[in-house]
């Protein structure tokens, strides 16, 4: 699904990747964990085409196989849920215009947007799929920033995607919000849609995810099975801090 080759990308005046090589499989669900700062979002976003690496030798990057993409067809075959997009959710945007819109890549339906019939349908049967229908017609300014989320996972599903990116996707939830995600997610992840998920949480860590990377200043530190990754040494020497950890049903929790 995802093949990097000795990538490095710029923001700014900054190294934000170093040198990463890596290959995610299709049908693969994987965290992506490390502290802010690590260049977790970067990658993501050199996935999407966000980002573009430094041109240099033996440096490539292929997505699905392919080197050159319409960054439009791209995206509607990557679904991607970020903190970016949360922030755009700012006018009177009902739930079901918000997962409408999916199919326009923008937040929200516009006058220069033609609607069809099918999308409308496909558009509720995402809502329905997520146990989300009583939200069609609500305001995103009223919504629950959970709520809000949900939507924002409808919108990028409206495209049958093969794969699921999602950045920081807990940042602002309150407890009851992150089990209701959690639960979106391996549902998700059971119905066959590869989750890729990048965070500094680790209870946002699913039971389906088996494979863990860990991130710190730019570069890829440990690439693994999940059980072996997670130990409370490694996970202390990643973020900085002694830590103590446990598992619990798939779950593991750090203090």
């Amino acid at each position: 699904m995802i093949e990097l080759r000795n990538v490095s990308v710029m923001r700014g005046g900054n190294i934000a990747l170093r040198n990463v090589s890596l290959t995610i499989g299709a049908g693969e669900h994987v965290a992506i964990l490390g502290p802010n700062g690590c260049g977790k979002s970067t990658l993501i976003k050199t996935i999407t085409r966000e980002c573009y690496p430094l041109s240099q030798p033996g440096a490539s990057v292929r997505i699905l196989g392919q080197s050159l993409w319409d960054v439009v067809s791209l995206r509607s075959m990557l679904g991607i849920v970020s903190n970016d997009l949360m922030a755009q959710c700012t006018r009177e945007i009902t739930g079901f215009e918000i997962v409408l819109s999916g199919f326009f890549s923008s937040i929200g339906i516009w006058p220069n947007h033609h609607v069809t019939e099918k999308q409308r349908r496909k558009a509720a049967d995402v809502l329905r799929f997520l146990e989300a229908a009583h939200l069609s017609e609500k305001p995103v300014e009223e919504m629950s920033s959970g709520e809000a989320r949900r939507m924002l996972i409808g919108r990028a599903l409206v495209h049958d995607p093969r794969a699921l990116l999602l950045d920081e996707p807990s940042t602002s939830l309150d407890l009851f919000a992150q089990h209701e995600l959690r639960d979106t997610i391996r549902k998700l992840a059971r119905a066959g849609i590869a989750v890729l998920l990048v965070t500094h949480h680790l209870s946002d860590i699913i039971p389906e995810i088996e494979r863990v990377i860990m991130m710190s200043a730019g570069e890829i530190v440990e690439d693994g099975p999940k059980p072996e990754l997670l130990t409370a040494a490694n996970l202390g020497k990643l973020f900085g801090v002694k830590v103590q950890m446990v598992e619990r049903d798939g779950y593991y929790h750090l203090w």
